[in-house]
């Protein structure tokens, strides 16, 4: 099942299930100066969590664009080198503002995976919170999930904060076992280990608790649902792909830079994670920039302009010694534009912007050059 189909899926199911279908957000945040991007789907219903703000309705369902990179949550470093970082990720989510709470989450959520989706329930697992006894019981009224498949975990895995204080509750999370050729091979290896073996592909946050300055958590008046799932990472668990790249959702991008380079995906580690790295920010880049970030040496611009620069050097990787960045990202708009129809205003934007900053990026490096060259022959001489 390709990536455009698992999002059209997720929105018309939960839109069936009487869920209000709301557009992403930006990927800048809307009056929140705590975050540098939108990092996750509740971003744009913070203030319905908190009691803070009122909709018109008690259920939604997004397919939010979210970019990590920057602040807290800063995936930057490990783009290129995982199965599954990303700075740019789009997250499926459902949400529950006082409406339903654990027990139809956990129904809905199963049946999507192991219907709609058509997930082999015995490659599934859940973790719950250590202490959550009512999810225990609920999984257990899951007839379909096999014995022994759920296992409970510590605050650090299964416990969800909005912050130090605020909203906060336990979660259950769905993982799909890929099998021994994808873990550690230690045997040992069982869920919560580090490896990609048991991969994670949904987070069910069950916010039920207010916990306040000094720790003490009380019972939230009316409970909430929020719910979130990588699209990354659920198109490569159906294709049957151990990496996110791998999956249709990049191939259009890695069949560009296939042509621009003349290498070949999938012949070398090198250049797998060059393609990957570029792939990612590509993406990451077309987005911020369409959300109105540009390139700059502060803040948001700062981070877009590293995540731009990154890209180009990992170009010269490949033997991209001449702009490139603007077509892969040209790629990006005409496979995304339909799910996000903003990136077809944004198009001619996005052309110089990125044109601009490869220009200048690639100056500067050349400057770089030349000063290093007459600084390398002046020691030669002295030296001499």
């Amino acid at each position: 099942m390709k990536g455009n189909e698992i999002r059209s899926k997720f929105l018309e199911y939960f839109k069936q299930n009487n869920h209000r279908v709301v557009e992403s957000s930006s990927l800048v945040p809307k009056d929140d100066p705590t975050l540098l991007f939108t990092n996750a789907g509740m971003v744009q219903f913070k203030m319905v969590f908190m009691g803070e703000d009122q909709r018109d309705y008690v259920r939604a369902v997004t397919s939010q664009r979210c970019v990590r990179a920057g602040g807290k949550h800063n995936d930057l470093e490990n783009v290129g080198y995982t199965a599954r970082h990303h700075t740019f990720f789009e997250m499926l989510g459902n949400f529950s503002f006082g409406d339903y709470f654990k027990e139809e989450a956990i129904r809905i959520a199963w049946d999507f995976l192991t219907v709609e989706l058509g997930m082999p329930q015995e490659k599934l697992w859940v973790s719950i919170f250590e202490d959550d006894d009512e999810a225990q019981e609920l999984w257990e009224q899951i007839e379909d999930l096999p014995e022994g498949r759920i296992v409970r975990m510590g605050e650090d895995e299964n416990f969800w904060a909005m912050g130090d204080t605020g909203p906060c509750g336990p979660c259950s999370e769905i993982h799909i076992d890929q099998g021994v050729e994808a873990g550690c091979g230690r045997p040992d290896c069982a869920l919560g280990c580090d490896c990609d073996r048991f991969l994670e592909l949904w987070n069910l946050v069950f916010m039920q608790f207010n916990r306040s300055s000094d720790g003490t958590m009380t019972p939230l008046p009316k409970p909430s649902i929020d719910t979130g799932m990588g699209l990354e990472r659920v198109a490569a668990g159906l294709q049957g792909k151990f990496n996110n790249y791998d999956s249709d959702l990049f191939a259009p991008i890695m069949a560009k830079l296939e042509e621009l380079s003349g290498k070949s995906y999938g012949a070398t580690m090198q250049d797998d994670t060059a393609m990957r790295v570029i792939a990612d920010h590509a993406r990451a880049t077309t987005f911020l920039v369409a959300d109105g970030v540009l390139p700059s040496n502060e803040g948001r611009g700062y981070v877009l302009r590293r995540i731009m620069r990154r890209a180009v050097r990992y170009g010269k990787h490949l033997g991209l010694n001449r702009p490139f960045l603007e077509e892969v990202c040209r790629v990006v708009g005409a496979e995304m534009k339909e799910a996000y129809p903003h990136l077809k205003d944004a198009a001619s934007l996005l052309t110089k912007v990125v044109n601009n900053e490869e220009d200048r990026f690639r100056e500067t490096l050349e400057n770089g050059l030349v000063l290093l060259d007459d600084e390398i022959g002046r020691l030669a001489e002295e030296g001499s």
